[in-house]
């Protein structure tokens, strides 16, 4: 079998999305019956059949399953690698930290200021973006390190952890939970999460909820049906206090804002939140090396901090 080309992958991945040639050969910008025979040309190529064609529908095989998923993989490593060129080609090369604001368990300015006295320091760039897309930006070049918070996909990369904290449910004030003080997932039935799923739900899922993600639905008084769009946290925390939704978030996140609308409670059975520093497994980048050496000597040090600072309470 010959070496498949970049091209063809992408044309069957194009036509296996949209399952429709007219379609794919128009999100590609190209005729229909030279795609149709490139398609063809590859399951030639590859000796088994990707795609069931009819008059009516395109369907993928099951060896088609198998196929798109193992191309989009080297389509992503590919677009990757152009990326990470790109970046390395520049005349000042940065290290692109990717994050979510407000989730850096306070710990970034300190981790910034360590990390210049480092000889393989670059100038950061912060690669701002919602929950859940950070590992993501360094498996496909956008990204040379990230703050995650978990849970999240650690395919290809290397973590090291920073901090545990608990995870607390911020809800209205005026919430007949909020007289409790503490809660379990049940007692949250019939409530949504930012993104609109269901706040009582299994842990290692219920946190998913993330700001910049609709409500599906609204409580308490609002019109049923309302869409509403949360963009930053003070949004989050207007339709918190609205009764519209409720939230689950690190206690790094709660000390930042107190607001006497929200009300704040543990939740007994929801996994605790981690904050790690990542990379791609296959980084020797000195400077990247630096970047989580110094994250990790920072984080240890705000635990001992935090932990003489709990004694002196007692």
């Amino acid at each position: 079998m010959n070496d498949l080309e970049v091209r063809q992958l992408r044309y069957f991945v194009t036509v296996a999305e949209e399952l429709h040639f007219g379609r794919a050969a128009e999100r590609l910008g190209m005729a229909q019956p030279p795609l149709s025979r490139a398609i063809r040309d590859l399951e030639r190529q590859l000796g088994v059949r990707l795609l069931e064609r009819t008059t009516r529908q395109v369907t993928l095989t099951t060896v088609g399953e198998v196929f798109l998923r193992d191309a989009r993989t080297v389509l992503d490593a590919v677009a990757a690698a152009g990326r990470r060129a790109r970046h390395a080609g520049q005349a000042t090369p940065r290290l692109r930290l990717a994050l979510k604001a407000d989730n850096d368990g306070g710990l970034l300015p300190r981790i910034l200021s360590a990390y210049q006295h480092e000889e393989a320091a670059l100038a950061v760039e912060l690669v701002l973006g919602a929950r859940g897309e950070q590992a993501q930006a360094l498996r496909d070049g956008r990204a040379d390190a990230a703050l995650l918070v978990s849970p999240f996909d650690d395919r290809g990369l290397d973590v090291e952890p920073l901090l545990t904290e608990p995870r607390l449910v911020a809800l209205a004030a005026t919430d007949p939970l909020a007289a409790r003080s503490c809660l379990r997932l049940a007692d949250l039935a019939g409530r949504r999460l930012p993104d609109g799923t269901p706040a009582d739900q299994d842990p290692s899922s219920a946190v998913h909820g993330s700001v910049g993600e609709p409500p599906r639905t609204a409580h308490r008084g609002l019109v049923a049906g309302t869409h509403q769009t949360a963009t930053d946290m003070a949004q989050v925390f207007r339709l918190i206090e609205l009764g519209d939704i409720v939230c689950l978030l690190p206690a790094w996140v709660v000390r930042r804002y107190t607001w006497p609308e929200i009300a704040y409670r543990p939740v007994s059975d929801v996994e605790p939140a981690t904050l790690a520093v990542a990379w791609p497994q296959d980084a020797r980048s000195a400077a990247v090396a630096a970047f989580v050496r110094v994250a990790v000597s920072v984080a240890a040090t705000a635990r001992a901090e935090e932990e003489i600072s709990q004694k002196a309470v007692i």
